[in-house]
């Protein structure tokens, strides 16, 4: 199994962002994006670093597989 990369809150959203998700709001730390058809909502939260299992949950909320998510990064 692959590792997850270590990305940063707002690198996570810019890749979410390629696929059609866009900021709803930000409420303190946290930004909620979201995208319309299929709908869908995901919280990222700000942070330098985010922790492995809380990209994990984000990839999954945005139906995606590991290696779809990766070439996002790119």
């Amino acid at each position: 199994m692959t590792r997850l990369p270590r990305i940063s809150g707002r690198e996570c959203l810019k890749a979410l962002q390629r696929i059609g998700y866009y900021l709803k709001r930000q409420e303190g730390s946290h930004m909620i994006v979201r995208r319309d058809n299929p709908f869908s909502q995901v919280v990222i939260p700000d942070h330098k670093e985010l922790d492995r299992g809380t990209l994990h949950s984000i990839i999954c909320q945005a139906n995606l597989g590991l290696e779809e998510f990766r070439e996002l990064l790119q």
